[in-house]
């Protein structure tokens, strides 16, 4: 059964010198396990948790798992969650057509429904102690994702606007 997951950071790239996922602290996680239908919340210092679910699961499925949330996380374990099996959406979609499209764009087109927020705003709340707005986020995260993943499976297809605003398809087989 797959799990889905995302992360949150306390920090940015401008605050670690540059675009080093591996050097941003966690925030907080929220993974959506089909096993027992449910949303899972991990603190930074939950992690291990975390990464015990993501090994038990049959796969795990992210938005950008490979450029982002693997990196991030493997800050904090020893476990290469790279030899998971996984489907990183933006990355299938990257490699079909050249240039990365980001989860929002792809949730509008093809849920006609999106993000609530970015991760950026989420370091805020996060600075300002609205620990539980940035689960809140993250959590809406995971569902979105857990539910482009489902129509692209179903339809073999995910949607998104172009620069000059035509809905274009993109083939997907996940």
């Amino acid at each position: 059964m797959p799990v889905f997951f995302d992360v949150e950071t306390q920090d940015t790239f401008q605050d670690v010198g540059g675009r080093y996922p591996d050097r941003l602290s966690i925030s907080v996680a929220v993974s959506y396990n089909t096993a027992d239908q449910a949303f899972h919340r991990y603190t930074e210092a939950e992690v291990p948790a975390l990464v015990a679910e993501l090994q038990a699961a049959d796969l795990v499925v992210g938005y950008n798992l490979y450029g982002f949330d693997y990196p991030v996380v493997m800050r904090y374990t020893d476990v290469n969650l790279h030899a998971l099996p996984s489907v990183d959406m933006l990355d299938v979609i990257y490699k079909r057509l050249g240039f990365r499209v980001g989860l929002d764009a792809v949730a509008s087109a093809t849920l006609g429904t999106g993000k609530s927020a970015d991760g950026l705003q989420a370091v805020r709340w996060w600075r300002e102690g609205k620990v539980e707005t940035v689960f809140e986020y993250c959590e809406q995260d995971v569902a979105v994702t857990r539910d482009v993943y489902n129509f692209g499976k179903r339809h073999r297809y995910v949607q998104f606007y172009d620069r000059q605003y035509r809905l274009k398809k993109v083939p997907v087989s996940w």
